[in-house]
């Protein structure tokens, strides 16, 4: 399954791990979005549910248990080159989960994971659809 220029839209998760009044944020090490802070998440596995590969991609990248919650939102995000071929197309479902359990460090395919109060997101440099989702799981 080739993530650049696809043959179909990519199917994974995003979660917005929440823990007193702070959310988990990962640097991603890897494209698309390499070097941005987002929420842990990625691919769907074949034969996998979304709640399954929600919980396993935050203890891959994460190394945390959680409890998952509702479904967030869902969100399409498309990339097109310059001569307008789709270069990325992820079909991402966003959840929310609560904290239980394991001590925050970056593994996987992330350069650094944090543990971020809510009033210091705007510190970060956040691509605007993750801040409405995070903004949206905290409501």
């Amino acid at each position: 399954m080739k993530r650049e220029y696809p043959d179909a839209p990519l199917v994974g998760v995003g979660i917005v791990i929440k823990h007193a009044h702070s959310v988990v944020l990962v640097e991603r090490g890897q494209q698309p979005k390499m070097n941005v802070w987002t929420i842990p998440g990625g691919l769907i596995e074949l034969g996998e549910s979304t709640q399954e590969a929600a919980k396993r991609e935050v203890l891959e990248e994460c190394n945390l248990q959680i409890e998952l919650g509702d479904i967030i939102s869902v969100v399409d995000l498309i990339k097109k080159d310059d001569g307008g071929a789709v270069q990325y197309h992820y079909i991402l479902i966003d959840f929310s989960a609560t904290y239980l359990s394991g001590e925050l460090c970056p593994a996987s395919d992330a350069k650094d994971a944090k543990w971020v109060p809510i009033e210091e997101l705007p510190s970060y440099d956040i691509p605007d659809i993750t801040r409405k989702v995070i903004e949206k799981a905290f409501l």
